[in-house]
C-alpha cells in the first residue's frame, strides 16, 4: 500500500527549488539522488482506467543508450484529498512494452477477468521529468521526498509539472506531515489532488484550467454521521484548494467564484457538524485571513465589471458623449484594479504560511481527532436522516423568523448567512432528506440568497465606483438605482 502526500510547488528553476529544500532541517546537507524519468501511461480509448482510479505505466530509468524498464500498477486513489492511499505493484521488465504476466497476481485479474481490457490498452500520454529524491528518517517514521520538475505530454500538447511527493516508507502518517511542515516553512506549498493521469486527460479535453464545482455527495443512511461529516468536509475543502491551484494561472472569474464557494461550503459544513469536532485539535486559520479578504475584494471587482456595470452602462450614457467618457474612465480604472488585485492574490498564494495552514488542514481531515463513530441521539434510535431533517428544519425556521422587509444591516447580514447555510446544507445532505421538503428548503434559501445578493452586489459596485474616483454623476445614478431596488413595496 502506497501512502503519499502530493503538493504543488511554484514553477521555479529546479536549482532554485533544490536550494530552498537544502535549508530544511530534516534534510540537512544530504545530497539528493538525481534521476531522469520518462513514463508512458496506458489506457483504453474511453479512459477506462482513469475512470476506475487505476494507473498502469512503463517507466524508463536512465538514458536511451542504457535504459532500465519498470512496470507499475496503481489502484485505489483517494480522489478527495492530497493524501492518497493506493495499492502499488511494481516489477522490472525487459523492454518498453507492457508485460501481462506481471498482472496475474494483482487485483488486475479481477478487474480484467477475460483479458479484453488489457487487449484494448494503448499508450495515451507520457511524462518526462527530472526527479530529485531524499530518504529521511524521523522518530515517527521513514519517508521519501521526491521533487519532480518536467512536463506532461498528450496528443501533441504539453503542460509543465512541478510537484513534491512525500511517500511513507515505514512508520506513522505523522512522519509525512512532519516533513511537509518543515518544507512548508521554506517553500510555498499547495495541496494537490490531481494525479498526472487526470492532468493529462484534462489537458487533452481542454479543461485543465476549468473551475472545480461542488460534487454531489454520495451518502446513505447506513453511514455513521462522522463518516458523512468527513466525506462532505473533504469534498468542500478540495473544491477550495483545487480552485486556488488553478488561480495561480487562470484569470477566469468563475475559478475565483468557485474557490470562494468551496470555502463557504467548508465553513458551513464545520458549523453543521460542530458537535463532532474537537476544537483543540483544529488548526488556526489566522494565516488564511489575508487570502480570504483578497479573494472577496477581487470577486467584488469582477462582479462589478461583469455583472453590475454592464447592466447600467447604456441607461447612464444614453447617447451623451460626456457621460460615455466618464463611463469609459470608470471601466479602465476597474480593469487596472482587477489586474492589481489579481497580482496581489498570486503573491499571497506564494506565502509559505498559507501553504502550511492548508497542509495542516489536510492533516486534520486525514489524521486529526475527529469522532468518526458518533451517531446522533443513539439512545433515541434516531437515524442520520432524521438528524439531517431536524438540522435543516431548524435553519429554515431561523431564516423564516427574520423580518422580511427589514432594511437593518445586521438583519440583512443574518438573513444572508442563514440562507447560504441552509442552501449548502440541503445540497450536501440531499440524499438523506425527504425529496419534496428538500426542494422547498432549497428554493426558499436560493430565493433569499439571490434577492439579497443582487442588492449587495449593487451596493458593493457603488463603493467600488467611489474608490475608483468615478464621476459623481455615475455614483448618484447607481445610488438612485439601488434606492429603487431596496425600497420595500408600499
Amino acid at each position: 500500500m502506497e501512502l503519499e502526500l502530493k503538493l504543488a510547488l511554484p514553477l521555479q528553476d529546479l536549482r532554485v527549488l533544490e536550494k530552498h529544500l537544502g535549508r530544511v532541517a530534516v534534510m540537512g546537507r544530504r545530497k539528493p539522488k538525481r534521476q531522469q524519468l520518462h513514463n508512458t501511461y496506458y489506457d483504453t480509448p474511453a479512459h477506462t482506467l482513469q475512470h476506475k482510479a487505476v494507473a498502469l505505466r512503463v517507466r524508463r530509468l536512465g538514458n536511451a543508450d542504457a535504459p532500465q524498464w519498470v512496470q507499475t500498477l496503481k489502484m485505489g486513489a483517494a480522489g478527495d484529498s492530497a493524501l492518497s492511499r493506493r495499492g502499488e505493484w511494481e516489477a522490472p521488465i525487459s523492454s518498453d512494452g507492457l508485460d501481462q504476466t506481471l498482472l496475474v497476481d494483482t487485483p488486475w485479474a479481477e478487474l480484467d477477468a477475460d483479458g479484453s481490457l488489457f487487449q484494448a490498452l494503448h499508450p495515451v500520454f507520457t511524462t518526462s521529468f527530472e526527479r530529485l529524491s531524499w530518504i529521511v528518517a524521523l522518530d515517527t517514521g521513514r519517508v521519501e521526498i521526491a521533487l519532480d520538475r518536467g512536463n506532461v505530454l498528450i496528443d501533441g500538447n504539453s503542460t509543465p509539472l512541478c510537484e513534491l511527493e512525500i511517500e511513507l516508507l515505514e512508520g506513522s502518517t505523522d512522519a509525512v506531515f512532519e516533513v511537509a511542515g518543515q518544507i512548508g516553512r521554506h517553500i510555498s506549498l499547495l495541496p494537490l489532488h490531481m494525479s498526472k493521469a487526470e492532468r493529462a486527460c484534462r489537458l487533452a479535453d481542454g479543461t485543465l484550467d476549468a473551475p472545480m464545482r461542488a460534487k454531489p455527495s454520495v451518502l446513505d443512511e447506513s453511514m455513521e454521521l462522522g463518516a458523512i461529516a468527513l466525506t462532505v468536509l473533504r469534498e468542500s475543502f478540495l473544491q477550495f484548494t483545487a480552485n486556488l491551484y488553478t488561480l495561480r494561472s487562470s484569470d477566469a472569474p468563475e475559478v475565483l467564484h468557485q474557490a470562494r464557494v468551496g470555502w463557504r461550503r467548508f465553513k458551513g459544513n464545520l458549523k453543521l457538524f460542530k458537535k463532532l469536532i474537537n476544537e483543540s485539535t483544529f488548526p488556526s486559520l489566522a494565516a488564511l485571513k489575508p487570502l480570504l479578504r483578497r479573494l472577496t475584494e477581487l470577486r467584488d471587482l469582477e462582479v462589478a465589471a461583469t455583472e453590475v456595470f454592464p447592466v447600467y452602462a447604456d441607461p447612464y450614457q444614453t447617447g451623451d458623449a460626456q457621460r460615455a467618457q466618464q463611463w469609459s474612465h470608470l471601466e479602465e480604472a476597474l480593469r487596472r484594479a482587477i489586474v492589481e488585485q489579481r497580482e496581489g492574490l498570486r503573491t499571497l498564494l506564494m506565502d509559505p504560511a498559507i501553504g502550511c495552514t492548508l497542509v495542516q488542514m489536510v492533516r486534520w481531515l486525514e489524521t486529526g481527532d475527529f469522532d468518526t463513530g458518533w451517531r446522533p441521539d443513539e439512545h433515541k434510535k434516531r437515524s442520520v436522516g432524521q438528524w439531517a431533517s431536524r438540522r435543516m428544519a431548524h435553519l429554515a425556521e431561523q431564516l423564516k423568523s427574520l423580518p422580511k422587509k427589514s432594511r437593518d444591516a445586521l438583519v440583512q447580514h443574518r438573513r444572508r448567512i442563514l440562507a447560504k447555510r441552509l442552501r449548502y446544507g440541503v445540497e450536501v445532505l440531499q440524499p438523506l432528506l425527504p425529496r419534496k421538503q428538500a426542494e422547498r428548503w432549497l428554493e426558499s434559501a436560493m430565493r433569499f440568497q439571490n434577492r439579497i445578493g443582487v442588492e449587495r452586489d449593487l451596493v458593493q459596485a457603488i463603493e467600488t465606483a467611489q474608490r475608483l474616483d468615478a464621476a459623481q454623476g455615475i455614483v448618484q445614478f447607481l445610488r438612485g438605482v439601488a434606492f429603487g431596488i431596496t425600497q420595500p413595496p408600499a
